[in-house]
């Protein structure tokens, strides 16, 4: 089982969204085969609160303006490490790098395939603004 041309599509608009907003890192996983209640889920993070809360409004801006979708749920808003957006078809985790970095979610997901959402972290290979380096 694959994920679906719509969870894509939402999957491909919150990465955009969470690169827009210079997040640290992004992730995408087809959880379909393991999990019967969401297609894909898209993982990012940043390496304060504030900017979580930030890719939290622009996931959720991005989405409903391009797709007219709001999240079924919103949980850890308030203490700003780590928000689970679930929009049905696809979850969205953004989380504090250090929460990234303790739990993981990858190496937990490590059997379902990662996805090209077209979007990449200022922290990943081929990010779009680089790791800081200075070019002349």
């Amino acid at each position: 089982m694959t994920a679906t041309d719509q969870a894509l599509a939402l999957a491909r608009t919150a990465a955009t969204a969470a690169e827009d907003k210079i997040a640290t890192t992004i992730t995408g996983l087809d959880v379909s085969g393991q999990m019967p209640l969401t297609d894909i889920f898209v993982i990012v993070s940043a390496d304060n609160e504030r900017q979580v809360g930030s890719l939290v409004d622009a996931v959720e801006d991005a989405l409903r303006e391009q797709h007219d979708v709001k999240p079924l749920r919103r949980e850890g808003a308030r203490e700003g490490r780590w928000v689970l957006l679930d929009f049905g078809d696809i979850v969205v985790h953004v989380q504090h790098d250090e929460e990234k970095d303790f739990y993981d979610l990858e190496r937990l997901w490590k059997d379902c395939p990662h996805l090209d959402l077209g979007a990449v972290g200022t922290q990943q290979p081929g990010g779009s603004r680089g790791t800081g380096d200075l070019q002349p």
